[in-house]
Formats: C-alpha cells, sequence, structure tokens
C-alpha cells in the first residue's frame, strides 16, 4: 500500500513535466505565427515595392502614337563601305481595312496567335500564369505570354528584349491601348504591321507575294500558312523551307480544330494539300523590284532568324552587312547572263568569302535570282560535296595528326569498302599504281582517299572537319570521296576552304557585322571569333598541293579555273547517281548529279555548286561539269582587278627536300636519281628524311675502244670504226647499276683538220663512220664520245695523215700524229682528186657529212654514208663489175635535206 503512495518529490516531478511540454507548445505555435505573419509582410512590402517599382516603369513608358501603331517601322540595311542599299518597311506593304479581312482568315490568325483576344482587357491572366510558371522552371525569359494587342505594343515602340521594365511598360500601354482602341482597330494594326518573311509586312501583302491571291480568295490551307509564319518567318517560308512550313501549317490547322473554327474534316482535307501547290511561280513574283541585291538581303535575313533575331526587323534597326558591292555586282552580272551558262536550265549557287575573315562579300543564289526563292548559295543542304571533301576530310587530317608529308607514298589499286564486296573506282575506271599523296590529291583519284582516311581514323576526321565548321557523326569510308551524309552549302564550303588560305585560322561565314536597336545606343555584334583550325604547316600542305589542281601539270582536274597572275589554290567536286538511281530515272551511264569548284586566294575564297533543280535532271556533257572552274575564273578575274592578291607565303614550319619517289621509308634523291624518279616535296619541319637513297651510284660511261680510222683510196674517203665495252657487257653484270639504267648510247664523232678547231660530224648510234673529201697531204684527227643521257664517256681519239702524190716530194708535216706513227702503218699510194668531180661532191654534201646526225647518205660505190641527211644510198652499177673503179655516184633522191652540223641535236 505504501509503494502505490505518490510522494511529494513525484508529484513536483509530474508538474515540472506538464508546464515544460505547455512551454513547447507555446513556443511551437508562437514561431509558426510568426514565419506566417513574416510572409504576409514580405508578400504585401514586396507588392507594395512592386506595385512602386511598376509605377517607376510605368512612368517612363512612351505616349501612344497612332502613326507608330498602324505603320511598321522600316530597318535599314548597310554594305561594306557603309552604304545604305535595302530599306524594309510600310512602303512594301499593301493596307487592309479589319472589314476587308476574311473570317476564316481572322479565325486563323486568332487560334495560332491569341485565343482569348476577344475576351481579355490586354493581358491574358491565364496565359500569363502559365508563362510564369514556365519562366521559374525555366529561368526568365523561357516563355513569353504576349497577346495580339502586345505584340502590336511591342513592334510600335520597344526592342525585342525580355527586360523587367520593359515587360511592365508594355503590359501597361496594351492596357491602354485596349481603353482608347476597339478589338478591331487593334487587330486591323496587327494584320497589317507584323512580319510575315523577309521585307514582307502584313498579311495582305503576304497574300499577294506568295500566292498571287486577294484575302478572299485563299484557301483553308493557304490561309493557315500565313497564319503561321508570324512566329517564325524564314524558318516557316514556303519557298525556301516547304517541310518546316508544312509542319507550322498544320499545327495551325490543329488549333483551329481545338477551338472550334473549323471540323476534323476540313482540318484533314487541308492538310493533305501540298504546300507548293498554290504559291506563285518565281517569274511572277515583284519582290525584287523593292530592293537592290536580293541573294545577299535573303541570306542576312536568314542569318537573323538562325540567330533568333528576326522579330528585330520589325522594329526599326539599323543592320550593318559584309556585302562588297563591288563583288556582288561582278556574281550578279555572272548569273544574269545566260551565255555563261552550258543549258538553259542549269542552276549555280555562288559564294564569295574574304579568306582572312569569313566576311560573306557576294552571294549567287541562282540564275536571275528572284527574292525568297531557293539560295542555292545559302539552303542548298541536300546535295554531296564530292571530291572538294578530300582536302577537309581525308589528307588534311593526314599532315595535322599524322604528319604525312606530300610525297608520302600511296598505292592507286583495286580495294573494297571495309566489310563489303563492293568495288572503290576512280572516275576514270584506271588504277595508277605508286604514286605521292600529292599526285594523288590533285588528280582526285579516290582509292588514295579511302586508304589515306582509314590512316587518320574517323574520329580524328570529324574532329577536323568540327573544326572548319562542319558537324558529322559516323563517318564512314563513303565520306572519304565525298559521298554519305555530309551536306555543304557553298557558303559553307567557302568559308571552310578559306582556312587553308589562312595559315590554318578558321571564322564562321557571316552576312552581318553588327545591328544597332532603335535608340541607337544599344547594339549586338555578330563577327565571330577566329579559330585555329590546324597547324600552319597543314594549311600550307594542302595549299601548295591545290595550286597543282589549277595548274597545267598532266592529269590536273581544273586548268580552266586558273587565273593568270594569280596565286590560286583549289579543288574539283562531281558527285554520283546510286545504281537504283540510274535504273528509276533512266540515265545514261555518265550521268552525275552535281558538279563543285572550291578555290581561294588570299584575299578571296569562291565555292560554287552547278546542277539541276531536280536529282532526276542529270549533267551529262563535261561542258556542264567544267561550269563552275569558268565561272570561278570570271569572278576572280574581276575581283583581283580591283583587289589584287598576293602569294602564299611557305612558314617556317615546313621545309622542302628532294626525295626518291616510291622509296620506302622516304629518302633523299643523290645526285644521280633521274629526274623522273625524284621529287620535290614538303615536310614538317624535323620530319623530312636525312638519309640519300642507296639506290642509284655514280654513273660513269666507258670511253670507245678500238677506235681505227683508215684512208679508202678507192672512194676517196676515210673509214672511222670503233667499239664499247656496253655493247658485250650489258646484262652481264648484275651489281653495275649504272649499267643496268643507262639511256641508249649514241655517239659523237668530231673532226679536226691540220690541228684546226674540230667541228662535230656525225652523232649516232653507229659504230663506223665514212668521212668524204679526204685531202692528201693534211692531218684528220678523229674523237669519238660515248653519249647516254645526261652520261659524256672520255673521248677516243686517233689521227689520219695521208700522203701527197709520191711523184713530188711532199712537205714535211708538222707532226701529223702528234709525235705517234700512223697507227695503221700504211702508205697509201697517190689517188685521183675527185674533189673536181661535181656529181661526187652532190653526192657526199646531200649524203655524207650534210647533217651530221645518224642516217644514210650517197657513199659512191660502198652505199653507206654516215651523216644524218634525208639522202638515199647508190648501189654500183651492174655493168661495172670492179670495185676499185668507182662509179659516178647519182644525185640526191627527192626529199633529202641539207643540214648544218649546228642544228643536228634539234632534228
Amino acid at each position: 500500500m505504501t509503494e502505490n503512495r505518490r510522494t511529494r518529490e513525484d508529484i513536483k516531478r509530474e508538474r515540472q513535466l506538464k508546464n515544460k511540454s505547455k512551454k513547447t507548445k507555446t513556443s511551437a505555435g508562437k514561431w509558426i505565427k510568426r514565419i506566417v505573419l513574416t510572409i504576409v509582410l514580405v508578400g504585401v512590402l514586396g507588392l507594395l515595392s512592386g506595385a512602386a517599382l511598376f509605377g517607376y516603369y510605368v512612368s517612363k513608358a512612351p505616349e501612344l502614337d497612332e502613326e507608330l501603331l498602324k505603320d511598321p517601322i522600316s530597318s535599314e540595311f548597310y554594305d561594306v563601305n557603309g552604304e545604305l542599299f535595302a530599306t524594309i518597311g510600310a512602303e512594301t506593304r499593301q493596307y487592309v481595312k479589319y472589314e476587308d479581312i476574311p473570317k476564316q482568315m481572322r479565325d486563323a490568325i486568332i487560334a495560332t496567335e491569341d485565343s482569348r483576344f476577344f475576351e481579355h482587357f490586354g493581358i491574358d491572366l491565364w496565359r500569363l500564369g502559365g508563362a510564369v510558371l514556365a519562366n521559374f522552371r525555366d529561368g526568365f525569359g523561357a516563355q513569353g505570354a504576349s497577346t495580339i494587342t502586345q505584340q502590336v505594343v511591342k513592334n510600335s515602340f520597344f526592342t525585342n528584349e525580355k527586360k523587367l521594365e520593359r515587360k511592365a511598360q508594355e503590359a501597361w500601354l496594351a492596357i491602354q491601348l485596349e481603353r482608347q482602341y476597339s478589338k478591331e482597330e487593334i487587330f486591323e494594326m496587327y494584320f497589317n504591321k507584323v512580319l510575315m518573311s523577309g521585307r514582307i509586312y502584313g498579311f495582305g501583302t503576304a497574300a499577294k507575294e506568295f500566292y498571287g491571291k486577294e484575302l478572299s480568295e485563299l484557301t483553308l490551307a493557304e490561309s493557315a500558312q500565313l497564319a503561321g509564319m508570324p512566329q517564325s518567318p524564314n524558318n516557316f517560308n514556303p519557298y525556301k523551307k516547304p517541310d518546316r512550313a508544312k509542319k507550322r501549317r498544320n499545327i495551325v490547322l490543329s488549333l483551329m480544330v481545338q477551338h472550334d473554327k473549323i471540323s476534323e474534316e476540313e482540318a484533314t482535307e487541308a492538310k493533305a494539300t501540298n504546300i507548293t501547290a498554290g504559291l506563285l511561280p518565281e517569274e511572277e513574283r515583284v519582290a525584287n523590284a523593292t530592293t537592290k541585291y536580293p541573294a545577299f538581303l535573303d541570306v542576312v535575313l536568314s542569318e537573323l532568324e538562325e540567330k533568333g533575331d528576326g522579330e528585330y526587323i520589325a522594329e526599326g534597326i539599323k543592320v550593318y552587312t559584309t556585302l562588297d558591292p563591288k563583288a556582288q555586282t561582278v556574281v550578279e552580272n555572272l548569273m544574269n547572263n545566260d551565255s555563261n551558262f552550258p543549258t538553259e536550265n542549269i542552276e549555280a549557287g555562288v559564294a564569295v568569302v574574304d579568306t582572312q575573315t569569313g566576311e560573306l562579300r557576294a552571294v549567287g543564289g541562282g540564275r536571275n535570282y528572284v527574292a525568297f526563292n531557293y539560295n542555292y548559295a545559302y539552303d542548298l543542304q541536300t546535295r554531296q560535296p564530292g571530291s572538294t571533301l578530300k582536302p577537309l576530310i581525308d589528307y588534311g587530317p593526314a599532315f595535322e595528326y599524322l604528319k604525312w608529308s606530300t610525297g608520302e607514298t600511296t598505292v592507286d589499286e583495286k580495294i573494297t569498302y571495309s566489310g563489303s564486296k563492293q568495288v572503290i573506282g576512280n572516275w576514270d575506271g584506271k588504277y595508277l599504281g605508286t604514286m605521292t599523296v600529292r599526285e594523288a590529291l590533285y588528280t582526285s583519284r579516290n582509292i588514295p582517299a579511302v586508304k589515306t582516311f582509314r590512316e587518320v581514323g574517323p574520329d580524328r576526321s570529324q574532329q577536323f572537319l568540327a573544326n572548319l565548321g562542319i558537324q558529322s557523326k559516323g563517318l564512314t569510308e563513303s565520306e572519304a570521296i565525298g559521298g554519305g551524309r555530309i551536306n555543304i552549302s557553298p557558303i559553307q564550303m567557302a568559308a571552310s576552304y578559306a582556312a587553308f588560305g589562312n595559315n590554318g585560322t578558321y571564322n564562321n561565314p557571316h552576312s552581318i557585322s553588327k545591328i544597332v536597336f532603335r535608340d541607337g545606343k544599344t547594339s549586338k555584334s555578330y563577327k565571330p571569333e577566329p579559330k585555329i583550325a590546324m597547324s600552319d604547316y597543314t594549311a600550307y600542305m594542302v595549299t601548295d598541293i591545290l595550286r597543282d589542281v589549277v595548274s597545267n601539270k598532266k592529269n590536273a582536274s581544273a586548268p580552266r579555273a586558273m587565273v593568270s597572275g594569280v596565286d590560286i589554290a583549289g579543288k574539283t567536286g562531281t558527285t554520283n547517281y546510286s545504281s537504283d538511281e540510274f535504273k528509276k530515272y533512266n540515265l545514261k551511264s555518265s550521268s552525275v548529279p552535281d558538279t563543285w569548284f572550291a578555290g581561294y586566294s588570299t584575299n578571296y575564297s569562291i565555292a560554287i555548286w552547278g546542277g539541276y533543280e531536280h536529282r532526276k535532271d542529270a549533267i551529262t556533257t563535261w561542258e556542264e561539269r567544267w561550269m563552275p572552274q569558268y565561272l570561278f575564273k570570271s569572278i576572280m578575274t574581276d575581283l583581283n582587278q580591283h583587289n589584287p592578291a598576293s602569294t602564299f607565303k611557305q612558314p617556317s614550319s615546313v621545309v622542302s627536300a628532294s626525295i626518291v619517289i616510291g622509296s620506302n621509308p622516304l629518302k633523299l634523291a643523290n645526285e644521280f636519281t633521274p629526274q623522273n624518279q625524284r621529287t620535290t616535296e614538303l615536310f614538317v619541319k624535323g620530319t623530312e628524311p636525312t638519309q640519300y637513297s642507296e639506290e642509284f651510284v655514280p654513273q660513269t660511261l666507258e670511253a670507245p675502244t678500238g677506235l681505227q680510222a683508215t684512208f679508202n683510196e678507192v672512194a676517196q674517203l676515210a673509214d672511222v670504226t670503233w667499239s664499247h665495252p656496253s655493247l658485250n657487257e650489258a646484262n652481264d653484270n648484275e651489281e653495275n647499276t649504272a649499267t643496268q639504267t643507262l639511256d641508249p648510247i649514241t655517239y659523237e664523232v668530231s673532226m679536226a683538220v691540220d690541228g684546226n678547231a674540230a667541228a662535230v660530224v656525225s652523232v649516232s648510234s653507229a659504230t663506223s663512220i665514212q668521212v668524204p673529201n679526204i685531202e692528201r697531204g693534211k692531218v684528220y684527227t678523229f674523237t669519238v664520245t660515248a653519249i647516254s643521257g645526261e652520261l659524256r664517256s672520255e673521248p677516243a681519239a686517233v689521227t689520219l695523215f695521208v700522203e701527197g702524190d709520191t711523184s713530188t716530194e711532199p712537205a714535211e708535216p708538222e707532226d701529223p700524229n702528234n709525235g705517234v706513227e700512223d697507227p695503221n702503218n700504211t702508205e697509201n699510194p697517190a689517188q685521183p682528186d675527185n674533189n673536181g668531180n661535181n656529181n661526187w661532191n652532190n653526192g657526199n654534201q646531200n649524203q655524207g657529212n650534210g647533217n651530221g646526225n645518224n642516217g644514210n647518205g650517197n657513199s659512191g660505190n660502198n652505199g653507206n654514208g654516215n651523216g644524218n641527211g634525208n639522202g638515199n644510198t647508190v648501189e654500183p652499177e651492174p655493168s661495172n663489175p670492179s670495185p676499185s673503179t668507182p662509179n659516178q655516184p647519182s644525185p640526191p633522191a627527192a626529199g633529202g635535206n641539207e643540214t648544218n652540223p649546228e642544228d643536228s641535236e634539234d632534228e
């Protein structure tokens, strides 16, 4: 019982615990109340601060101006010299009253842009709430909530900046606009003010420009197409980007169904309409009349769209471009002259880029280009580049990453694609064997290109392309020769090639330098940062090879692009049809779809594509294939006249060396290497070979042997004979490289009379010669020298003295044999002097000594003459059986030539 009784201590402890619990609960409640009060207070303060800030922003808002509300603000475009060349604004617009806007057109616009337009007071709170959530989730400016009313205000008074101050002022003025104008008036402002595409303002103007119709004549599909364009005018242009335009049109049709403007059946029928079916043919469009240089201006507008700045055009900005009016005029004059094109319908796209900066100087969008049409210089993204890709994907990476020289050896031989049985072919169907990569590139061989790609590897090739602004993925061997999935516009091609001419520095191609907003203070630069794409040695070695492409070298692929006096490098490209396409389109075997030329100087890089609008229309002649080369030559010639180019400078990182072609490893050529087996090539400094080839040893040519000279008393001539070791020893000594590589041997025979200057009397491959008109009492010295290519032997010499008439004591000759007795040890009897015989002299003159080169001439009874004249041997008369009595030779036959000995080498 005592155990159940509580003590005073227990009771005291229980009270303390209760008090502590009460204090804890009271404390937590107080903190919750404090937090709630704090939040409320912050909210009130924030609301008051926000209201104050909003009031401050509103106080700075501009006044509503009806003229600005109704008329577009013109934007101006300036060339590289700061001269105005185009203005886009109200002057190109067709104004339409609200009551003349068809209901179908109104429904399409409202369903797309502002479905609660006729319910809100200028601001759509539901739409605003969704935008706020999106901005909290993705960051401020991620999503807009602009109503049609707000868009009118924005396009009239503000720049397209997502700043809190501007948004606050825009909202305030939208409310004021709704108070001062009716919904119909506001819709009319929007309808006529909105930018539709490029230089087209207002839906009425767009209906005329795109479809050649009044608004009331538009089909549902056409109305939906126009209603969807303001969100991104150039990207949804059906002429330029039909696929995107179709997708956008179908979204508009779905929104119209969603908001009960049309039925599902009507939408389905409209979606089935071809997106280009009702478009106005380009020859009937009139947009060109509003501006100069339409092809260049279209690129500028597209670049603004790409940067997300397309809406700025409606805000009255100044656009400073890179346009060179002189260059643009050259290109347009060329493109608009039908005589420069081999067929009536063949097309071309031309891009002229500044080699040093990447700035676009001129654009040829197509023949007789019409604004907003398909621009072959900018929009061409579905055509393969052909062999113009080889320096970018194969050889450039090989020089950069493998440090190959231009003399690296490759073999042009039959191979197949890796993992396939498909044979890789060359353009001429031939395989040329061992060659340098220089020759492989400038003659555009496919097999060496694929082999080079294999050595480099797809990853390094992909990186090299990325450095030049070309994105690629999963490269295969078909890309190595310009096929596959890589497609490049002429503008991108020109910019990529410019890096080779700019010591390896790449600049993104751009047509805009900067834009200046309406306040005149705010601007935005468009100039890209230069990027080191490759080493200077890579850039120069590629350039040096591509110089050969436009040279007169054998098999060079683009001699027609050569410009006299201008240091140019370049590359051709041609694409192929697949076997299925040949069957599908019923094409000739020589048909190709595309032809390219990309070339550059130190000032300009120019890329030109040629082909037809539709792939099924094939290039079938060489004139069509060569067209880009001819266009390039004309453009570069004119451009160089007002801005002469300098020469490409070899950097210190590159050295040249003379090597033996095909040596592996590469070896230096020595002084005895034949010219046809040596070449001078470029090397990355420090990688050049240091060892000389031992394949070729110093070559010597032995002198003739057994040289003899005898006097023929009957014919009054000297018989000179000799021999040479090569006649018996050729092929006997396999180790004698000199013998194995000797060119054919000829023999040069000279004669000196009585110590006077020697004259060449014969050069032939014969080992004997007969010299006529030998006179008694004179000393004749004959020398014979063997010749093989550039080699000359030591001369062999012999002296012949013929005694005078034996009836008279002849004068003692002065050392006729130079101290050596007559080697033949003969004393020739006196013979009658035949020099007086005119017929005999004529025969000898034409045959024996006439030319001094190889040939047969008349030589009296013996019938043999040494010389290179075209005379005929005279056979002995059959009535004279005795050889001791000479017959009188006949005159030379027709066609015999009388030439001077000095001309023998030319003959």
